[in-house]
């Protein structure tokens, strides 16, 4: 099960969260053909989300995004406040190489979303620098959120790690800046490996064996696409019969690929009459 577990150090001195991610990977990364370096970069940024939506004060949604024209050419996850998570790239399938070979000459954003008019859609850049996703995260939160951050993601095949702790303001804590400082050197310490083979309530008992910390109860997340079949036949109606005739007589059938997740959607002859008879529709002239 996938799973966000948050907590918080007694003394209010940090917070942070520990994020399991194994079930839909597969079927969110299965309908492209990506390399091993970029599949893991995706696996991180998915990894990445639910934690980024930890401090999330409105309903919407939180888009990491990446634009470039050199290698990599689009990476986007997404996560909103019902923890619903999607991601993909667009890239050669070949591709290899470093977090910054990936995304040399291009932009990383984080925007965010809320819905209604509650609060405007805000941007930020997210600097492309240091040796991984995680490390150009912390520096965001240094930069445009003035919150030290420690932040460290992983992934294994369709295995999905994420760990972060953040300062919070120290005004409103019973710690002090040594605190921080204590426990961010413990949290330093952990290593892929060890997030990738611990659960929660482990890992921070090795962490911060000697620190009073509380553990909320695990939150689950949920990695799907939000393509569907129905949403693809309500597509098709829209188009109409005459078009939709017109496609499957030059083609023998239809199908429509969803622009992110790749998953390809077919309906043949029969079938997409039987969607317009549904919907009440009268049959097209066009002969088959």
């Amino acid at each position: 099960m996938n799973l966000l577990t948050g907590f918080l150090f007694e003394n209010k001195v940090a917070h942070g969260a520990f994020v399991e991610i194994s079930e839909g990977v597969a079927e969110m990364l299965g309908h492209r053909v990506y390399s091993a370096d970029v599949r893991g970069l995706i696996g991180q940024a998915m990894a990445a989300m639910p934690l980024l939506a930890t401090h999330l004060g409105f309903e919407g949604r939180i888009n990491l995004q990446f634009q470039g024209e050199d290698a990599m050419k689009l990476l986007v996850a997404q996560v909103d406040h019902h923890l619903e998570v999607r991601a993909m790239a667009k890239a050669p399938a070949e591709l290899q190489g470093t977090f910054t070979g990936l995304l040399h000459g291009g932009v990383l954003a984080l925007m965010l979303e809320p819905h209604g008019q509650s609060r405007e859609a805000s941007q930020a850049l997210v600097p492309i620098e240091g040796a991984s996703l995680a490390q150009s995260l912390e520096a965001y939160f240094v930069q445009s959120e003035q919150l030290p951050t420690l932040i460290r993601l992983a992934a294994d095949g369709d295995r999905l790690r994420g760990f972060m702790l953040q300062r919070l303001p120290l005004e409103d804590a019973q710690g002090s800046e040594e605190d921080w400082e204590h426990v961010s050197i413990l949290a330093a310490t952990l290593k892929p490996e060890e997030l990738l083979q611990a659960d929660p309530a482990t890992l921070l008992g090795r962490l911060f064996a000697e620190e009073e910390l509380r553990l909320f109860e695990p939150r689950p997340v949920n990695v799907a696409c939000r393509c569907s079949r129905a949403g693809i036949a309500r597509l098709l109606l829209s188009l109409g019969r005459e078009e939709c005739d017109s496609i499957i007589a030059e083609q023998g059938r239809i199908s429509i690929t969803c622009e992110f997740c790749g998953k390809d959607y077919v309906f043949n002859p029969v079938e997409t009459a039987e969607l317009f008879v549904a919907a009440g529709s009268v049959p097209s002239n066009t002969r088959h």
